[in-house]
């Protein structure tokens, strides 16, 4: 085989790979990439390049990391799925900047998030006036969530994710772990392990149960 026939050769089979792995790894939008996601995103793309340009070395030599690497990804991702924990160290949790109109300096400062970031994002959200603003969310994948005042009336919170209590959550509502399970047990949850997904809106809590259709 040519040089110029190795170098398509390569190409194509390296685009049609990494077409694979992209769908092995699931849907999401690029800008909501884990750090996870990211990480194994960037190593498989210099690796392909490197297995391009690099036509004197066995094509297995690069196969072989970008394959691990993607079983390396699929089995923290099954990880992830079922431990939030594990989720909260990797990906990190949203943060309130602006919680009922008042900025939160501490948990900007806490994300090393600085004022002309807030703005930047303010602006790209079409808001000018930062007193407009009734909640800022910092989500993990750094895109601000803006609810401006008068649109709702507040933000809900999980209390419940993957059978976990959210004790943080129950501290922003002032509710306890106490108050939570006497509410569940009145309407005939028991086992908060089989709970979901919990949160609580106008007084009234929504129960998702697991793999409940």
């Amino acid at each position: 085989m040519g040089p110029y026939a190795e170098i398509i050769f390569r190409t194509l089979l390296l685009y049609i790979l990494i077409l694979v792995i992209f769908r092995l790894m699931g849907k999401r939008e690029i800008g909501e990439l884990s750090l996870l996601d990211l990480v194994v995103f960037i190593m498989i793309a210099e690796m392909a390049a490197m297995a391009i340009d690099n036509t004197q070395e066995p094509l297995f030599h690069s196969l072989l990391p970008m394959l691990l690497l993607v079983a390396i990804q699929i089995l923290l991702a099954f990880v992830s799925l079922k431990s939030k924990r594990f989720r909260d160290m990797m990906d990190g949790q949203p943060s309130i900047i602006i919680n009922k109109g008042r900025i939160d300096e501490y948990e900007m400062r806490k994300q090393r998030y600085n004022f002309d970031d807030l703005l930047l994002q303010l602006r790209e959200e079409g808001i000018i006036n930062i007193a407009d603003v009734k909640y800022a969310i910092l989500e993990p994948s750094g895109k601000l969530s803006v609810f401006k005042k008068g649109e709702s009336s507040d933000i809900t919170l999980p209390l419940i994710i993957d059978g976990v209590i959210q004790e943080e959550n129950l501290a922003k509502i002032k509710k306890t772990n106490l108050w939570l399970r006497q509410e569940l047990h009145a309407r005939g949850y028991r086992d908060i392990r089989q709970i979901s997904f919990c949160n609580y809106d106008k007084k009234k809590l929504f129960i998702d149960m697991k793999d409940e259709m």
